[in-house]
């Protein structure tokens, strides 16, 4: 099990408190409404140990005339603003010697809990565990779980970040679902929020105010200071939490960009580095995998060692995939889509060398260059996809691809990131083209309701179609529920019509897949290259075991070819010729 510098903690006889409070005058231990004193440590930590407490138990503590929750609960007796819960760690697992899989086998799909199911528990997506494993599925990646304030949330306001969210079940309802996936040949990911808490819940600034740099900003406020070690080991030890105790196999970490580091500044390792040490340490023989979301593609977290394992991290999300090819079968042009006037040019250095930003100067950023470049990272080091949470979720409507986009396009697209030898994502119910949106949801009172709802429709202001107030007021509430119900997908669609044909796409790209692709990756990295003409991209990648061309043309037109596909063509969306590629089309071939 982890050892915890935080929280509360089940040992012979009773249970060790432990709180960082440097700013607090006094605080006080609760405990089943029992007043506990703390004793006074160093760099401002207080402890108690209350002989006869265990697990179940309820506590929270008094700063003055404010009651609050452990920063560090495992568990909460309610919400957010409730008692916390002690929490007896073990677990009888049923597949104890699960080491999880090689990251080249990895298909992933991003799954949301509370709206992936009717019920939208832990215990109901178990049940749905089948479906996955049939599909070909190596791998889910939950949005984050860890405790936020009301009934229902992207994830992304967590507050008490080891607590499971009350509203999807307990720890052992979570333990459960991982140990059923292991079973079957599932990975279980996670993706966890260090850059920030949500605005409803997090007491931290009351006794800890250090946790905090007013000096710098981020887009959620003040920026946490990850130059205080009590601050970095707070998140580390959440990671190796998530990883050992619930037995994750991986973590997704978000918006890891807005995560600043003066320690960094002063010349020791950036933050990110040290805490993706700290876990291979602590998972060492576990196959482990850490996803980067990091719009400022910075390349050297990626970095492989001699060997050509990760030193750092696996992978990151590749915004610019997606970018790319949602400009090139949506024709949309808006916000971050003006970043890729080329299409077919950028989509070749996609494919080729995974980031299309290598530090150009990018117009959506107001001319600020981005990104790092690229040499030495093999194919796996990016993760693609056509959808994900945010480029669903962040749409005005929360609408899926397949509203904009002719179907022609997203099969061909589909066919793309799943037979190319990226780390494929898939977003809930994309297999069946779900018809649920995703818009986004929250569950927040009073002025901060009103807040949210107001500064989600003026963010929509600058697009055309909702310069119009009018139009904007259409927008959907994020704190109604029937916003949320809204994106509850519907297993029911699965056997009829156009879904039914969608889903035995996926499941043959995805044989596909497994049968071509992984053994060339798992043969060693790829030599890569991709040319273009107009409209159409071919790219070539020269493993030691063989090689894979890819032929694209995203577009509504028959383009010009590169001559026939060599070697064993694997996959059309439709015949080709040679000298003439039909519109929205993918071919693969092995050789």
């Amino acid at each position: 099990m982890t050892t915890m510098t935080f929280g509360a903690a089940v040992t012979d006889g009773g249970v060790r408190f432990r709180l960082w409070a440097p700013s607090a005058d006094e605080v006080t231990l609760v405990v089943e409404g029992k007043d506990h004193a703390l004793t006074r440590g160093e760099d401002g930590w207080r402890e108690a140990f209350v002989e006869g407490a265990g697990p179940d138990d309820r506590y929270q503590y008094r700063v003055g005339d404010l009651v609050v929750p452990d920063p560090a609960s495992r568990r909460q007796d309610g919400d957010v603003h409730d008692a916390s819960v002690v929490v007896d760690p073990s677990f009888a697992w049923a597949n104890p010697d699960w080491k999880g899989r090689p990251w080249e086998e990895a298909v992933i799909e991003e799954v949301h809990v509370g709206t992936a199911t009717p019920q939208g528990t832990f215990d109901a997506l178990r049940r749905k565990l089948d479906h996955y494993a049939e599909l070909g599925v190596t791998a889910l990646e939950l949005l984050p779980v860890a405790d936020f304030a009301g009934r229902r949330n992207w994830g992304y306001d967590g507050v008490l970040l080891y607590a499971p969210d009350t509203t999807y079940g307990s720890p052992d309802d979570l333990r459960r679902l991982i140990d059923d996936a292991h079973g079957l040949g599932l990975q279980v990911f996670i993706d966890v929020v260090y850059n920030h808490f949500g605005p409803d819940g997090n007491y931290l600034g009351a006794y800890a105010q250090d946790f905090f740099d007013p000096e710098t900003h981020t887009p959620w406020g003040a920026a946490l200071n990850f130059g205080l070690k009590p601050v970095r080991d707070f998140f580390t030890q959440n990671a190796i939490y998530w990883l050992t105790e619930f037995r994750f196999d991986g973590i997704r970490f978000d918006a890891v960009q807005a995560i600043s580091d003066m320690a960094e500044a002063e010349g020791e390792a950036h933050f990110l580095e040290e805490m993706a040490e700290a876990i291979r340490e602590a998972t060492e023989g576990r196959h482990v995998h850490l996803i980067l979301e990091n719009d400022d593609n910075r390349s050297a977290l990626l970095a492989r060692d001699e060997g050509g394992a990760p030193r750092y991290y696996d992978a990151q999300w590749n915004d610019d995939f997606h970018h790319v090819v949602h400009r090139m079968i949506t024709g949309e042009e808006d916000g971050y889509y003006v970043d890729y006037p080329q299409p077919a040019k950028h989509l070749a250095r996609v494919l080729s060398e995974g980031f299309a930003y290598q530090g150009e100067p990018s117009e959506h950023r107001d001319g600020a260059e981005r990104g790092t470049p690229t040499r030495g990272l093999p194919t796996t080091a990016f993760c693609s996809f056509i959808q994900n949470h945010d480029q669903v979720g962040n749409r005005a409507m929360g609408d899926r691809v397949d509203e904009a986009a002719p179907e022609h396009g997203v099969h061909a697209a589909t066919a793309l990131y799943l037979l190319c030898p990226h780390v494929p994502m898939i977003w809930m119910g994309e297999e069946w083209g779900a018809s649920a949106t995703f818009p986004f949801f929250c569950d927040f009172g009073g002025e901060l309701a009103d807040a949210v709802r107001k500064g989600r429709r003026e963010e929509f202001a600058r697009f055309e179609r909702f310069r119009d107030p009018a139009m904007r007021e259409l927008i959907p509430d994020p704190n109604d529920e029937a916003t949320f119900l809204s994106a509850k997908i519907d297993w029911q669609e699965r056997g009829r019509g156009r879904h039914e044909e969608r889903l035995e796409l996926f499941r043959q790209l995805i044989s596909l897949r497994r049968e071509h692709v992984v053994p060339l990756l798992k043969s060693g990295p790829a030599e890569a290259s991709a040319e273009h003409h107009g409209e159409s991209v071919r790219a070539t990648y020269r493993f030691p075991a063989g090689t894979l061309t890819i032929d694209v043309n995203l577009s509504q037109d028959p383009a010009r070819g590169f001559g026939a596909l060599p070697g064993t063509v694997v996959y059309e969306t439709e015949p080709g010729r040679p000298d003439r590629l039909p519109h929205w089309y993918v071919g693969a071939s092995v050789s």
